[in-house]
C-alpha cells in the first residue's frame, strides 16, 4: 500500500512567519494547503517551495463561507493544523476604534477557535496536531497592546483547554509563543521596539524553532533569552513585571514614540 504524504494547513500563509512555516514545512517532506486572502501573496509562497505539494487556498478565515472552503480543501484527514493568520493594532486603548478591536478579536481568537472546531475529524482521523501561533504577549501583557495582548491571552487559554479536552483522541495541541518578529507587521510598532527594549527575531528562526516543538510533541514553546526568564517570573511573580514594564510604559521617549505611531 503506498504511504500517505503529510498534510499541513496553515492560515496567513502568504507572508511572515506563515510563509516561513510553510518554506520549513517543505523541508520536511509535508505536502501544504496554503491559506490567505490574497492570491498572489499565497503564488509568491509556493514558488519558494517548489520541492512540495502545494494547494492554494483563497478564503477569510473570519468567514463561515471562507472556513467552509477551508474545511472542503483538507479533506478527510489533516495531520498540521498551523493557526498563524494574525492582525495587529498598537495604542492607547482609548485611541482604537471598534474596527480594529474586532478585526483583532476575530481575526486572532475566534477565527482559530472557529476553525479548529470544524477540522477536529480530520484531524481526528490523523491522529494529527493543532498549532496555535501566540506571542510572548499572551504571557507578558504589554501596555499599549492591551487588545493584542488579550487575544493571545485567550489563544494560549484555548490552546490549554482544547489540550486537556482532546486527550485520549489522538490530536496534540502545541502553543508557539515567539517574541516580536521582523515581519511587515513590524511597522505598526517599530517605534516602540528601542523605548519597550523589544528583542526582534526573523521568522525564518521562529519557523524553524516553532517546527521543532511541534515534531517533538512539545505543548508549548518560548524564545530563548530573556523573554523566557520573564515568562516565568510573570507566573509567579506578576507584581515585579507590573512595576518594570509600567515604568517604561511612563517614560517619556516611550510616549514620544507612542505619539509617532498614533500618527501613522
Amino acid at each position: 500500500m503506498t504511504a500517505r504524504f503529510k498534510i499541513a494547513l496553515i492560515t496567513g500563509a502568504g507572508s511572515g512567519i506563515g510563509r516561513e512555516m510553510a518554506r520549513h514545512a517543505a523541508k520536511l517532506g509535508l505536502d501544504l494547503i496554503l491559506v490567505g486572502r490574497t492570491e498572489a501573496s499565497l503564488i509568491e509562497t509556493r514558488e519558494m517551495v517548489p520541492e512540495a505539494r502545494v494547494s492554494l487556498v483563497v478564503a477569510d478565515v473570519c468567514t463561515v463561507e471562507g472556513r467552509a472552503t477551508i474545511v472542503a480543501a483538507a479533506g478527510d484527514t489533516l495531520d498540521y493544523l498551523v493557526n498563524n493568520a494574525g492582525t495587529l493594532k498598537v495604542g492607547h486603548l482609548a485611541d482604537l476604534d471598534d474596527d480594529a478591536l474586532a478585526r483583532m478579536v476575530n481575526t486572532n481568537l475566534l477565527a482559530p477557535i472557529a476553525l479548529t472546531r470544524d477540522l477536529i475529524p480530520a484531524l481526528e482521523a490523523a491522529h494529527g496536531r493543532i498549532v496555535n501561533i501566540g506571542s510572548v504577549f499572551g504571557d507578558i501583557a504589554y501596555p499599549f497592546f492591551a487588545a493584542y495582548s488579550a487575544t493571545k491571552f485567550g489563544l494560549r487559554g484555548f490552546s490549554d483547554a482544547l489540550r486537556r479536552e482532546l486527550s485520549g483522541r489522538g490530536i496534540g495541541v502545541t502553543y508557539i509563543a515567539p517574541r516580536a518578529t521582523r515581519t511587515a507587521a513590524q511597522s505598526e510598532f517599530s517605534a516602540l521596539v528601542e523605548p519597550l527594549d523589544m528583542a526582534l527575531d526573523c521568522a525564518e528562526e521562529v519557523a524553524r524553532d516553532a517546527w521543532a516543538a511541534i515534531l517533538d510533541g512539545r505543548r508549548e514553546s518560548f524564545p530563548k533569552g530573556k523573554e523566557r526568564f520573564f515568562v516565568k517570573v510573570q507566573r509567579l511573580f506578576p507584581s515585579l513585571v507590573d512595576k518594570s514594564v509600567g515604568a517604561q510604559a511612563r517614560a517619556p521617549q516611550t510616549l514620544a514614540a507612542l505619539k509617532s505611531v498614533s500618527e501613522m
